[in-house]
């Protein structure tokens, strides 16, 4: 099963996640110093979740973008049911090569996003390049806590996602903020807890979201065999591994410029 496949599956039910759940996203807003009529962008922001929560909760204006075309048109159709576009825009883009002038942002922040990308210097870097001076970078993204992690932790972090996925160590995201020039680097890792995550979900999206991610979900698992076939992948590895919190977790890391 190729990451191709497995976003598009979930633009089309239009349930994303990262680790942390809500609690991490108001991290980032609190070191980030996000508030009312700051401009962010957040970059990676699937299914248009966190982008609207915060027009909503905080008042700032937000940008978000998604390399995946069919994230973008829900989180369009995420804002429009919630009454927000004028305070939300959304955009198909590239992380690695941001299409917006230098000093743009208040804050640029991702959530299990900067893990993607094949040249992640390049990315943070272009993080950075788009923030205002003073501005903030946070990242909250997977990673190792204790390294080398065995084969079959790799695997299951990895999981119908695709080869590309990377994980890096705390010190690692660390040095990409470093690397992009940006300051006063807070660093917070923390374990996963595999029940605590899934609560996190119903938590972040609510009873009548979930309902409608289900109802989604159930037509397309009746009309495609390849969702079919990849249930039947995911069921087979998703047998999380005894030891997963000694190696695997995320962090959430900040950087001002």
């Amino acid at each position: 099963m190729n990451a191709q496949n497995f976003f598009d599956y979930a633009a089309y039910v239009g349930l994303t996640k990262h680790l942390g759940g809500l609690q991490a996203t108001k991290e980032l807003v609190e070191l980030c110093h996000i508030g009312a009529d700051k401009c962010i962008l957040d970059v990676g922001c699937g299914a248009g979740l966190t982008p609207c929560f915060l027009a909503k909760t905080y008042a700032c204006l937000m940008v978000g973008i998604d390399i995946h075309e069919g994230m973008i048109e829900k989180s369009k159709e995420r804002a429009r049911r919630e009454h927000i576009t004028d305070r939300v825009e959304f955009l198909v883009a590239d992380a690695q090569a941001l299409p917006f002038e230098d000093n743009y942002f208040d804050a640029v922040i991702t959530e299990s996003a900067t893990a993607f990308p094949a040249d992640k210097h390049k990315a943070v870097s272009e993080y950075a390049r788009v923030t205002k001076q003073g501005g903030y970078v946070g990242l909250n993204e997977s990673a190792w806590l204790k390294v080398p992690p065995p084969a079959d932790i790799v695997a299951w972090a990895t999981q119908n996602v695709g080869a590309q996925v990377e994980p890096l160590t705390s010190e690692g995201w660390t040095q990409l903020l470093e690397k992009a020039g940006l300051q006063e680097i807070v660093a917070n890792t923390y374990e996963i807890d595999t029940q605590d995550e899934a609560k996190g979900i119903l938590q972040r999206y609510g009873w009548r979201e979930i309902l409608r991610v289900l109802v989604r979900t159930l037509s397309l698992y009746i009309k495609s065999p390849n969702y079919r076939s990849f249930v039947k992948e995911v069921s087979a590895s998703g047998v999380t591994p005894n030891n997963l919190n000694e190696y695997f977790g995320y962090g959430i890391y900040v950087g001002r410029k």
